[in-house]
């Protein structure tokens, strides 16, 4: 009877092993992370390391370069000037907070993401790796206004994978055919909710479609223009390379934001930049331990310096942290501050995802950046969010309706409402709770957001481009797409049919005597 159980346990554990995936050999892979905001560059990086300790070989092409990557694997192909040319190094970013949220996502299209594909395209150093003759298996694209690099992919000979560090926006949705239903769906832009009012859905749907079609009447116009400036030789037309897009990687998971209505080939990988914590410096790791009422995190995220906050703003914090039980850690990019209160560190960098881990850390105070946002709820911290740009809003609207935050307003911000604000949060138990909460409900996965993408690419490789998980939708016009042509012709025949009808009944009506058929006038007759 033994031998028998043993005997079918071998034919299973065979039969499984027959069953699952082929390993796909190493694969040369191309990175093209452009974007000179950072913490876009650490999900790509993320996505990159997952690729890289799978046994692929990895070129990046990007401003920064790759700590702890495994040597004999991967290579950096640096262009530091990217950065160094628009400022990084601490430009006042405040300043968008007295700018439409509009306005912001026109800058996107119309300066930050066409300047930094050119940039990119015309270094030397990427000049050198065109000439180069190599070819690479897959060619992977941050999708941040930068549709004209999607051309590397023909270029380089790989399949084309995109990458969104915002989420499931409009444009990485258009590669691919996922749908983006504006009741329920909130713009990236805006800062509403899945749960919107009347007007809040009205709004949504006008902002919604005059991005769609500003991004497809000017934007795309404009990236062609340029596509065909920088690949003459292109077998593809832009259109044809827009739609080989063969999988698109998201920032995002459902347990952190909404349930999103995704094409197949439309895969969350949100968090894929969080690794194990590792050992805080000492002084750091020092601070923490010896704090007796805990710790409070702030960090205004990687673009914003907490050295620009106006004078009188940065007061209102100082103030309010002397006046504090914890102490207070604080990303600050000067050497000192001024009047800085004995229970406050400063420093211009800080592990972030490791400090969270720890803990004692009580609160997070954030910019609302999706980055931060995300690892704060990892490792289940409730946050105090102060929105400045871009998605911010709309992560912190996330974060009060969830239960997990509270949003300040960075034009009334004072030392009252900086103070109700940690209060509520610190001695409200709801909070943290519900951080904690989102945080098992994110970390049930049954891979993770490393190996997912990691399964999603050698997927695509194995099936040449995967052409079953790619929608028809990418090939259809805008009429096709929201059937005007079939709602045209339906309204024409239901027109048709009504009219038809009622002339029927007018002659049945005629014939039955019931209408009388009009006779002309008698005396206008006898005046001719």
């Amino acid at each position: 009877m033994e031998h028998k159980r043993l005997l079918s346990a071998v034919v299973l554990l065979g039969l499984l092993l027959l069953g699952s995936a082929p390993p796909t050999q190493g694969a040369r892979i191309l990175g093209i992370l452009p974007s000179i905001g950072r913490s876009h560059y650490i999900i790509g990086a993320g996505l990159m390391k997952a690729l890289l300790d799978a046994g692929h070989e990895v070129t990046i092409v990007s401003p920064y370069p790759m700590k702890d990557a495994p040597a004999g694997l991967h290579r950096d192909i640096l262009l530091p000037d990217l950065a160094a040319a628009h400022g990084v190094s601490g430009p006042d970013l405040f300043q968008y907070k007295s700018a439409p949220n509009l306005m912001v996502l026109y800058l996107v299209y119309s300066e930050i993401g066409p300047q930094t594909s050119e940039a990119l395209l015309q270094h030397p150093k990427m000049v050198e790796l065109m000439q180069s003759g190599e070819r690479f298996d897959a060619v992977i694209v941050e999708s941040f206004a930068s549709e004209v690099l999607y051309g590397l992919a023909e270029h380089f000979g790989g399949q084309l994978f995109v990458f969104s560090p915002f989420g499931a926006s409009m444009w990485t949705n258009e590669l691919v055919g996922t749908p983006y239903p504006y009741s329920y769906i909130p713009h990236t832009f805006l800062s509403y909710t899945n749960e919107m009012s009347f007007w809040q859905r009205f709004t949504n749907a006008l902002v919604g479609h005059a991005d769609k079609l500003y991004y497809r009447c000017v934007f795309l116009p404009q990236q062609e223009a340029m596509y065909r400036r920088f690949f003459p030789n292109a077998k593809l037309t832009f259109q044809q390379t827009l739609e080989s897009v063969r999988l698109a990687f998201v920032n995002q998971h459902f347990t952190l934001s909404y349930p999103h209505p995704y094409a197949p080939n439309m895969v969350e990988i949100g968090g894929i930049q969080i690794q194990p914590a590792k050992k805080l410096p000492a002084d750091i790791q020092k601070y923490i331990d010896e704090a007796p009422h805990g710790v409070i995190y702030f960090s205004m995220g990687s673009m914003l310096k907490g050295r620009n906050f106006p004078e009188d703003k940065r007061a209102a914090f100082v103030n309010v942290f002397r006046g504090l039980k914890e102490n207070v850690i604080w990303k600050y990019e000067n050497d000192s501050l001024p009047d800085k209160p004995p229970n406050v560190l400063i420093k211009a960098w800080m592990p972030q995802s490791d400090i969270l881990a720890h803990p004692k850390v009580k609160l997070f105070i954030t910019h609302g950046g999706l980055l931060g946002t995300t690892e704060g709820l990892y490792h289940g911290k409730p946050m105090v969010g102060i929105p400045i740009y871009g998605d911010q809003e709309l992560n912190l609207a996330r974060a009060e309706q969830a239960g997990y935050g509270v949003k300040l307003d960075y034009d009334t911000l004072s030392e009252e409402t900086i103070a109700a604000a940690i209060r509520t949060v610190l001695d409200g138990p709801a909070y943290g709770e519900r951080a904690r909460l989102i945080s098992d409900r994110y970390r049930d996965q049954p891979l993770g957001p490393a190996k997912a993408a990691v399964y999603w690419v050698e997927y695509v490789l194995r099936h040449k481009g995967a052409p079953q998980l790619q929608s028809p939708s990418v090939r259809l016009s805008f009429v096709q797409y929201n059937l005007l042509d079939v709602y045209a012709v339906m309204g024409a025949i239901a027109l048709s049919v009504l009219i038809g009808t009622g002339l029927m009944l007018r002659a049945v009506a005629r014939r039955l005597g019931i209408v009388k058929r009009a006779r002309p006038d008698s005396g206008q007759k006898k005046r001719q």
